[in-house]
């Protein structure tokens, strides 16, 4: 018995020869091009979304300007804000503007009592005792110059009486006190 091509029509070989390549080109393409296929397609995709993030980073850097703009307009106003409400208490520095005011609008200045601060949420309030000698006109320009002040003080407990020995100079005493603030921020106690 004879094994074999021959005596077989030469289609027949073309076919065997068709399926055996197609074979081949199959499996190559499953083992080999499909998985290099997939890492095409992935590369693909990763490079597409470098480009998205390289489309975004330069659309961020052209705002950049705008943005360090915006953090210098946003940190004078903080700075505005910090002196109308500071971090410290600045003690020195207050008493020595209410004296000059006092002295300013011709009052005697008897005593100034800083008082203990009172711890609110997002800020400490910090009163101060004062006591003045003058006129009634002169205490309310005191109280308007007061309300000129770039940090906040608010006026409180107001205590007026008529001086027993007046002179043009000096009718009135008074008694108030001047509640200023201090912002909290990020600290973790008392300042």
């Amino acid at each position: 018995m004879e094994t074999g091509l021959e005596g077989k029509p030469w289609y027949f070989g073309l076919a065997v020869g068709l399926i055996l390549g197609a074979i081949v080109v199959g499996l190559g393409y499953r083992f080999k091009l499909q998985p290099m296929n997939q890492q095409i397609a992935t590369q693909e995709s990763r490079i597409a979304d470098l480009q998205d993030q390289i489309r975004r980073g330069e659309a961020a850097r052209a705002q950049l300007p705008q943005f360090e703009a915006r953090i210098a307009a946003l940190r004078v106003e903080l700075d505005k804000l910090l002196e109308i409400l500071p971090e410290r208490r600045m003690v020195y520095q207050i008493l020595r503007q209410l004296r000059a005011l006092t002295e300013r609008e011709d009052f005697t200045l008897s005593r100034v009592t800083p008082q203990g601060e009172r711890e609110q949420e997002y800020f400490y309030e910090w009163p101060i005792r004062v006591y003045v000698q003058g006129t009634y006109h002169n205490l309310a320009r005191l109280f308007d110059r007061l309300s000129r002040f770039s940090r906040i003080i608010n006026v409180d407990e107001l205590t007026i009486s008529a001086l027993s020995r007046q002179t043009n100079n000096r009718t009135i005493s008074a008694t108030f006190v001047a509640k200023t603030f201090i912002y909290k921020g990020d600290q973790a106690g008392a300042p």
